[in-house]
């Protein structure tokens, strides 16, 4: 581990809490970071012991940094520079939220009636 100064962004990236680090940059601009409470920008530099609260699309996180990872790495890896402290409460929260979440995909056997329940529909009503 280098004693150089790590962005925020780029540590939220490399543990793999942002897919990219526009998004974790773009987050932490939102105020969706926070350090202690307070909202931050991406540049404020990481050091160990810091607690962050982060709300993703996907859930809600509140992290202690316990290492600090310069590069992406593999999940394996990655988790081991942080401990997840988010609340059981949050963690069922974010649960509710992806089984509830709805894909757009219409429900099996409803929606547009297959060839053969068309046939159907069309000699029912050609009865004249």
């Amino acid at each position: 581990m280098s004693t150089e100064k790590l962005r925020v962004d780029k540590y939220l990236w490399a543990i793999r809490v942002f897919k990219t680090r526009t998004l974790a940059s773009a987050a932490c601009e939102d105020g969706k970071v926070k350090l202690n409470g307070v909202n931050i920008k991406p540049s404020k530099p990481v050091a160990l012991g810091d607690h962050y609260d982060i709300k993703t699309p996907a859930r809600k996180w509140t992290i202690e940094v316990t290492g600090l990872l310069h590069n992406r790495m593999g999940y394996d890896e990655a988790i081991k520079h942080y401990a997840d402290l988010t609340t059981e409460e949050d963690m069922l929260l974010s649960k509710r939220l992806g089984e509830s979440f709805n894909t757009g995909k219409r429900q099996s056997k409803t929606g547009r009636p297959t060839k053969k329940q068309r046939r159907d529909l069309g000699e029912a009503l050609d009865t004249d």
